[in-house]
């Protein structure tokens, strides 16, 4: 009688995989951790509110915060609410006893006024950035002043700012600037966020890997002489536009020629146009000349 031959595979134990997911699940875990913790840092920064100017009883509180940069434009979006404390407010503070002018930096595109006894309205006032460029996207910085001092039936008032910031896109670092007591000061310094200059960075990265995955598969097409092969033609054509697609994902609109093409963007869509077209002149060549041998 013949022997029987087993064809059953051999049973793989399930431990073998665990050197390969402990790694795998220890990177999802640090990747999380540092991420919880950048979003935190991210969050604490939005919450805090900068305090600068009088803590008298009788002033004016103006709470300052910062809705959007436009670094195209070159100007911020500050709302300003202004709250008169102690004997300069009535109804809570939400109307001056007498008519209330609040002056504002240089900076400042306009100063507020206030009726006497009327219900005071949050504003939108646009204030210049200066001492950067948009181009220099994602590492571009801006700095500007903001000052705001108050005069009550023409008399000036101690005053209180409030700042804080809204723009998830960028960070604002405040330094007090030197006053008088009266009026309220400080200087700001903004750059973009961590957030945007991680996802930033991390774009220039993956542009750099699908041209280096483009250029690898050229080589390949072109020294097999595989001729026109329609689905690799199909992914680099489709490679080329979705890149510019991803590119203009970027937080911020960042203009054409900022650090981000230059880096990566423009480079990587050369590369991967230049192999499009290698791949097409190398397979047409080969098609013919396959076409014109003899058959064998």
């Amino acid at each position: 009688m013949a022997p029987t031959w087993d064809a059953r595979r051999p049973h793989r134990s399930g431990a073998s995989l665990l050197p390969v997911l402990l790694p795998i699940a220890l990177l999802i875990v640090v990747a999380v951790a540092v991420g919880s913790w950048l979003q935190f840092s991210e969050r604490q920064a939005i919450d805090t509110v900068r305090t600068v100017g009088s803590h008298a009883a009788d002033r004016v509180d103006v709470k300052a915060t910062v809705q959007r940069v436009d670094a195209t434009a070159r100007e911020l979006l500050l709302r300003v609410q202004v709250t008169p404390r102690g004997a300069l407010g009535e109804e809570d503070g939400t109307a001056p006893v007498a008519d209330l002018s609040l002056q504002t930096s240089a900076q400042t595109l306009g100063d507020l006024a206030f009726k006497a006894h009327e219900r005071i309205a949050t504003r939108d006032v646009q204030v210049a950035i200066t001492g950067g460029s948009v181009s220099d996207y994602p590492f571009d910085g801006y700095v500007t002043d903001i000052e705001f001092w108050a005069q009550l039936d023409g008399k000036p008032v101690p005053v209180r700012m409030l700042f804080a910031n809204n723009d998830t896109l960028f960070s604002v670092s405040t330094t007090p600037l030197p006053a008088t007591g009266l009026e309220a000061a400080l200087g700001l310094e903004l750059t973009r966020s961590g957030s945007l200059l991680v996802f930033a960075v991390f774009m220039m990265i993956v542009m750099w890997a699908l041209a280096a995955s483009v250029l690898i598969g050229t080589w390949y097409l072109t020294t097999r002489r595989q001729g026109l092969v329609w689905p690799a033609l199909a992914w680099m054509a489709a490679t080329l536009f979705a890149l510019a697609a991803f590119r203009n994902t970027a937080p911020g609109t960042p203009p054409i020629g900022c650090v981000l093409d230059w880096f990566a963007f423009l480079w990587a869509e050369t590369i991967i146009a230049l192999c499009l077209i290698a791949v097409v002149l190398t397979g047409v060549h080969t098609a013919l000349r396959n076409d014109d041998a003899p058959p064998s």
